[in-house]
């Protein structure tokens, strides 16, 4: 109920909330095999369960960011902890004129992405620039969505998912014009189904997470074209409704630790 949400909608069903997130902890987990590290709920931060807007990791450095939104600050600091358990060099966000949510962050696998929305701005792009100095940063407007990955994550090595809205073909447009690079792309018909998440792991290879097929039935229809991946429906039909998203509720690490 206290979650912040872009707009008014129904309640959130709290106990399918629970089962859909405890399904997507267990895809990771028991079918990926992956190590998961858990933060522990607060219940006086309702946004909390989106860990995703708290850091940006990449290879041995993470940046923790300044969520865009007051209320979310003090999230930052259970993620703290969380990354200094892991060893990882902590660069942390202190400049007061900076917004930086990582929802914001699309990063491709040679450059990053930083969305300009409502929650980040240009000083925030500018220190995970600084931050992240061996890989080209972009700036891309986000308009008529929350996040830059509210329509469109990695759905590949080189392939990148995104929706069909006009805001969601301009800002593919931007990053087109803005990189060096020439990435494949996926189109699917429904933004909020453009978030799906790519892995790659040795023992099973290309893995994508992606809505279900009783959510989004056309979306799920393109990805099923994708015949080199396996592939994984997720529901999320909960957290969606305070806009969540299913790359929202992780920070990926590539680092095998003894959690």
């Amino acid at each position: 109920r206290q979650a912040l949400r872009s707009a008014a909608g129904p309640e959130v069903d709290f106990a399918r909330a629970e089962r859909e997130h405890q399904l997507y902890v267990g895809v990771l987990r028991g079918k990926l095999g992956l190590q998961v590290l858990e933060l522990p709920a607060d219940e006086s931060l309702p946004d909390c369960v989106f860990v995703e807007d708290a850091a940006v990791v990449c290879e041995e450095t993470a940046l923790l960011t300044r969520p865009g939104a007051p209320s979310r600050r003090k999230e930052v600091e259970a993620m703290k902890r969380a990354l200094e358990s892991l060893n990882l060099n902590i660069v942390e966000m202190v400049d007061e004129n900076a917004a930086l949510d990582g929802g914001d962050v699309l990063f491709t696998g040679r450059e990053f992405f930083v969305g300009l929305s409502r929650r980040t701005n240009q000083r925030g792009a500018e220190i995970l620039a600084d931050t992240f100095k061996d890989y080209a940063v972009s700036t891309v407007p986000v308009h008529d969505a929350l996040h830059l990955k509210s329509f469109c994550s990695m759905a590949g090595p080189n392939l990148i998912a995104i929706g069909s809205s006009e805001a969601a073909q301009k800002a593919l447009k931007t990053m087109q014009q803005m990189s060096d690079h020439r990435y494949d792309k996926l189109t699917v018909p429904d933004d909020a189904a453009a978030n799906c998440i790519y892995l790659n792991i040795p023992s099973k290879g290309h893995v994508l997470l992606h809505r279900a097929p009783e959510e989004y039935p056309e979306s799920a229809k393109v990805f099923e074209k994708l015949k080199d991946h396996m592939l994984i429906p997720i529901a999320n039909t909960e957290l969606e409704k305070v806009d969540g998203a299913l790359t929202c509720c992780s920070v990926l690490i590539n680092k095998s630790s003894e959690l």
